[in-house]
């Protein structure tokens, strides 16, 4: 009988052959942050090693040293096919939008770009349900618009790992092999396959990264947890969001929601 992180890891594999077979042009947005490093070793482990699509990084210019050494080493030592694109200036984002989620929203642009450019008619997403309120309400294979809008109240039912594959022409669609993990199932499952994981997520001089954005709009908290059971123990009794170091998420409740809608990953 499988155990708990055997069956999320069955059920995320069975979605990333299931999209590789039914979909035509697919991409892996990496992040390199650890829900996308995890999506990324759960897709080596469905190949058998090879990933067999390309994988994309969404360059905001802005992400931390860390994490630019970490895509460039295990970019080489995985053989990928990295494929990245840049975000415009904030100029060309919503002015309307608060300040950290008008940054943020950098990265729906570059994301629109790349897809145009690139030709995906599908990429995958390594979100979770349990990450924050918005995306809650997604589904595994998300149907967008050609240009990646997001109606969240028009969604196909997904009832016992039976998932809408078949869209009309010119459907883009968002995968979400990791929608039904957890916070701490992500860092299990690291522990358990030693995943290579950024330096940032452990503490040094008292405070740890819990969720990584670009340097700018992204802050640390406190935290002396050095090692992933450490990390896994805070999370057990903690009561603050996973999100919290994140600014956009303490400015307008429905800004969140509008990148969402609009194509933010």
């Amino acid at each position: 009988m499988l155990d708990h992180l055997e069956t999320l890891e069955s059920q995320s594999i069975y979605i990333i052959r299931e999209a590789y077979n039914r979909l035509e042009r697919l991409g892996m947005l990496w992040s390199l942050g650890k829900d996308s490093n995890v999506m990324l070793w759960l897709a080596r482990k469905a190949f058998y090693g090879h990933v067999p699509f390309p994988v994309v990084h969404v360059d905001t210019e802005k992400k931390f040293a860390e994490m630019y050494e970490f895509r460039d080493h295990y970019s080489k030592e995985w053989d990928l096919n990295l494929v990245t694109g840049l975000c415009p200036p904030i100029e060309e984002t919503d002015p309307t939008l608060p300040p950290a989620a008008r940054a943020a929203a950098r990265k729906t642009e570059g994301l629109k770009a790349l897809l145009a450019r690139e030709g995906y008619t599908g990429v995958f997403a390594g979100i979770r349900r349990d990450e924050e309120s918005t995306r809650a309400k997604e589904r595994v294979f998300s149907p967008r618009g050609e240009t990646g809008q997001w109606h969240f109240r028009d969604q196909p039912p997904e009832f016992w790992d039976q998932f809408k594959t078949d869209f009309p022409p010119g459907t883009h669609v968002r995968v979400h092999p990791l929608l039904h993990w957890s916070e701490i199932d992500v860092w299990l499952y690291t522990q358990r396959e030693n995943i290579p994981t950024v330096s940032l997520y452990f503490a040094r001089d008292g405070k740890r990264y819990r969720s990584l954005g670009d340097e700018d709009i992204t802050s640390p908290i406190v935290s002396e947890a050095l090692t992933i059971d450490e990390i896994i123990a805070e999370l057990r009794v903690t009561t603050e969001a996973e999100r919290a170091g994140r600014a956009m998420d303490h400015e307008a409740e429905d800004s969140f929601e509008r990148l969402r809608a609009d194509g933010y990953m």
